[in-house]
């Protein structure tokens, strides 16, 4: 199966049954979040990405991509991270249109400091693997090591709004993140791409996924539905205001 093939039957597919099931909801708040979103993923995930392949942390079958690359990275990588993001933000709008919004919403500064805080150490920590850890650490605390900087900024502007709406949030990164891994396994026996055995912990869910491919999805999936809901919740428009009102002075 060749990276395109992957693309097309395992995000283009639902990314049109979405859009079918969602195309009541569109506007223009909704489109703009999700273009946010990709240039984003496209520009903060690019470097990542490269050094990934040019270390052959993963690599792809020759055979079965076109060969066309910006960088190390095969183009198909760059479609991925925009469909992807499209696939997460349909997903996320299916399911805000459909849950109940939660009421009483109370600021709890706390709230953010508590998980900052706690994500700041987590970052410390893997940091310190990535450079001096064992290579079997390699892929595990580089993806924590990118990642958590951003969720960090978003936990600062908005986790108590990310908690207020926690049910969305959860169901909005569970299954994006869980049908993600589970088509890896597809792609994974079809050799479309591979992992380094060399760079991973070894823990093989189904006796082929990487557990840090698992962590990825959710990982990326996070990233996508914290910053949709923090784009577009009423909560966050009242914040955003308040804050720009005060010049952007103080904790928002």
């Amino acid at each position: 199966m060749t990276y395109f093939e992957f693309l097309i039957r395992f995000l283009l597919t639902p990314i049109l049954i979405l859009s079918i099931a969602t195309r009541r909801y569109w506007n223009t708040s909704f489109w703009a979040a999700v273009l946010i979103h990709v240039f984003l993923a496209v520009a903060y995930t690019t470097p990542w990405d490269n050094y990934l392949v040019s270390t052959q942390v993963w690599f792809y079958n020759s055979k079965l991509v076109t060969g066309i690359l910006l960088g190390f990275v095969p183009i198909e990588e760059y479609t991925f991270f925009v469909l992807q993001t499209i696939l997460s933000g349909l997903w996320w709008l299916f399911l805000s249109e459909r849950l109940s919004n939660p009421e009483n919403f109370k600021p709890v500064i706390a709230t953010r400091s508590i998980a900052i805080f706690v994500m700041f150490i987590i970052w410390i920590f893997f940091m310190f693997l990535f450079f001096n850890g064992n290579r079997h650490f390699t892929y595990l605390s580089i993806i924590l090591f990118w990642a958590l900087p951003a969720m960090i900024l978003q936990m600062f502007f908005g986790g108590d709004i990310l908690w207020h709406h926690r049910r969305l949030v959860a169901l909005a990164i569970l299954i994006p993140a869980t049908y993600l891994s589970l088509t890896d396994i597809v792609a994974l026996r079809a050799t479309t791409w591979s992992i380094s055995p060399s760079q991973t912990t070894g823990i093989l869910i189904f006796g082929i996924l990487p557990i840090e491919e698992i962590l990825f999805f959710f990982v990326t999936a996070i990233l996508i539905v914290f910053g949709m809901t923090l784009l577009l919740s009423d909560e966050s428009k009242q914040r955003f205001s308040s804050w720009k009102s005060r010049n952007f002075k103080g904790i928002p």
